[in-house]
C-alpha cells in the first residue's frame, strides 16, 4: 500500500464526505458532481484496499479503515494549511480559525468573542458556521472546523466514543428557562411547576422536541416549527405558543416575552463547552476570547 501518490483533492473530498454524512451533501458543499465525489472515494478505496464507507439508506458511516484514514488525512491537511500560513509570513497568531457553533451561541457568545478578537488580534480571521452538536462533532473529527462551541444536557458525557478523545473546556452552565407570551396565563407567576406545562401549544425546532420542556408526561402539541431562536421567540411574543430557552439568551428576548423558571422534575441545566482535537496558537486565542466572553 502506497499512500504517497494519493492526490490531496481526494483526501479533501473524503474529509468532506466524513463530515457531511452523505455523498450528495459533500458534492454540493464542494461544488462537484456526485459522480466525481464517488470516483475520488473509489480511488482511495483502491489504494487502501478496503472499504472506507459503509453505505446505508440514509447516508454513509465510516468503516474502521475510514476512521484511521480520516485521522491521518486531517493531520496532513491541517499541517499543509499551517505551512501555507507560515510561508506567507503570517505571525503565529494570524491566519484563519474555523469555528462551529450551535444555534443559541450565535445570540451573544460568538458575536461578543468575535468583536473582542477584531480589537485585540486584527491579523486573525475567524470563519464561523452553525450546526447541530452531532454535525459539529463530525466536523471536528473531519478537521473541517478547528473549534466548536457545543451544548450538552445532563448526564454530561463525552461528546463521542472515538479516539483520540475530543478536548473540551466548559464555558458556562445555566438553567433551561421557559418563554411565554406576556398575555399567557402563566406569565404573571414568579415561577411555574412542571405540572403547569401540560396542555399548552409548543414552538419547537429540529431535532424533534427541541423547544419542548423535557420529560413532560404527555404527548406535546407542537404548533410551530422553527430553527432560528429569534424566530421562535418572536412567535412566542405573537402569542403562537411557548418554548424553552437557554438562560444565556435571557438578555436577548424581544418585548412581549416573559421568561420563567420551572421547578419540579429533573434538574434541567445546559452546559456550553468549546471542543477541539488539536489546539493551534491562533485557535487558543479564540478559546481565550470565548472564555472571557462568559467570565468577564
Amino acid at each position: 500500500m502506497d499512500l504517497t501518490a494519493v492526490p490531496l483533492v481526494a483526501l479533501r473530498v473524503f474529509q468532506e464526505v466524513a463530515e457531511r454524512g452523505t455523498l450528495s451533501s459533500a458534492a454540493e458543499a464542494l461544488g462537484y458532481p456526485q459522480s466525481a465525489v464517488s470516483r475520488q472515494i473509489a480511488a482511495l478505496e483502491r489504494v487502501v484496499r478496503a472499504p472506507l464507507l459503509d453505505r446505508q439508506r440514509d447516508g454513509v458511516q465510516l468503516t474502521d479503515t475510514g476512521h484511521v484514514l480520516l485521522r491521518h488525512a486531517g493531520l496532513v491537511l491541517a499541517q499543509l494549511d499551517a505551512a501555507s500560513r507560515e510561508l506567507s509570513g503570517l505571525p503565529a497568531t494570524a491566519g484563519t480559525v474555523r469555528l462551529g457553533w450551535f444555534t443559541s451561541a450565535g445570540g451573544t457568545l460568538v458575536p461578543g468573542a468575535l468583536a473582542a478578537l477584531r480589537r485585540s488580534h486584527p491579523a486573525l480571521t475567524v470563519t464561523t458556521r452553525e450546526g447541530t452538536t452531532a454535525s459539529l462533532v463530525r466536523a471536528l473529527r473531519a478537521r473541517t472546523v478547528d473549534l466548536a462551541v457545543l451544548e450538552s444536557a445532563p448526564p454530561f458525557r463525552a461528546l463521542d466514543a472515538e479516539t483520540p478523545a475530543l478536548r473540551t473546556k466548559v464555558l458556562d452552565e445555566r438553567e433551561l428557562l421557559l418563554a411565554v407570551p406576556l398575555t399567557h396565563p402563566l406569565a404573571h407567576k414568579d415561577f411555574v411547576d412542571v405540572a403547569d406545562l401540560r396542555g399548552w401549544a409548543w414552538i419547537a425546532s429540529p431535532p424533534p422536541g427541541l423547544g419542548v420542556w423535557p420529560g413532560l408526561d404527555e404527548r406535546q402539541a407542537v404548533a410551530h416549527m422553527a430553527r432560528d431562536w429569534m424566530a421562535k421567540l418572536q412567535l412566542v411574543a405573537s402569542g403562537a405558543g411557548i418554548t424553552t430557552v437557554p438562560e444565556s439568551l435571557s438578555g436577548s428576548v424581544p418585548s412581549g416575552v416573559q421568561m420563567l423558571r420551572v421547578r419540579g422534575g429533573s434538574q434541567e441545566r445546559r452546559r456550553v463547552v468549546v471542543a477541539w482535537l488539536n489546539l493551534s496558537e491562533p485557535a487558543s486565542v479564540v478559546v481565550d476570547a470565548l472564555v472571557s466572553g462568559t467570565h468577564p
